[in-house]
């Protein structure tokens, strides 16, 4: 369940694949991902800053880099078809991780169109929130809301900038997991290349791409007292994790990066 159009592949590619190459049926559900005619000067502000003229269709953009990058990984693109925080009141950067505005009322609409695919589901991905962006807190609440029994990933670019940060207070406690992707980290770095609107802005640029991911693995299986490069997965219950096709760890901490 990834809120915009690159958080899953950003977090949690390296899964995905693995996932799939296990064969499993992959299927990564992006909850907001509508083109909103007119736009306002926020929310415009937000492709304009990526050097695309007004006139863009920027989430038609965005919709067709994640269907290369959920190529590359063997997963199967759903977009729902719901707008970003943008064009649902936030009017700046600052508002986006000042919490969950009173009137937006998107979480029903959210849990409504989730549910049947969170039940069908053998497991579900969530993320953490780390960073606070509100349209992540939406997803994590609506799928707390919806099963106990998801696995929680660690929200990439923004555990580049605060490693040590808990999850999003909704998250349950369980353990950490130390989910290995050393063997599908280049396709990781080839799905995340495919987001190329998004590429200078997230990480200084494609050829940075493979540095900074390579060094997230590193770095997260440090963290979680492996060898290897990992994406942790925080995991309410342990029959979930039995669940997986993959030999995972269970996470023993060193510290920090």
């Amino acid at each position: 369940m990834s809120p915009h159009l690159d958080d899953a592949v950003f977090s949690v590619g390296g899964a995905l694949a693995a996932l799939s190459d296990a064969g499993w049926r992959v299927q990564v559900v992006t909850c907001f991902t509508a083109t909103v005619a007119d736009p306002s000067p926020f929310a415009l502000s937000t492709q304009l800053d990526k050097g695309l003229p007004a006139d863009a269709d920027y989430m038609a953009l965005r919709r067709a880099e994640d269907h290369a990058a959920c190529a590359v990984l063997g997963a199967e693109p759903i977009h729902l078809p719901f707008p970003e925080a943008p064009h649902r009141g936030y009017r700046s950067a600052p508002e986006l991780f000042a919490g969950v505005r009173t009137d937006d009322g998107i979480g029903a609409a959210l849990r409504a169109a989730l549910r049947q695919s969170v039940a069908a589901a053998d497991v579900v991905l969530a993320p953490q929130a780390l960073g606070g962006h509100t349209d992540h807190r939406i997803v994590a609440e609506t799928v707390a809301d919806l099963t106990d029994a998801a696995l929680w990933w660690r929200d990439v670019p923004y555990v580049r900038r605060a490693p040590h940060e808990e999850p999003w207070r909704i998250v349950p406690r369980g353990r950490d997991l130390a989910f290995p992707i050393g063997a599908q980290l280049a396709r990781k770095i080839e799905a995340v290349r495919c987001y190329t609107t998004q590429l200078g802005f997230q990480f200084g640029g494609s050829a940075e791409v493979a540095r900074v991911l390579r060094e997230l693995a590193g770095a997260e299986a440090l963290r979680s007292g492996v060898v290897g490069q990992v994406e942790p997965l925080r995991c309410p219950r342990d029959d979930v994790a039995s669940r997986l096709p993959v030999t995972v760890s269970v996470s023993s901490p060193r510290g920090g990066f």
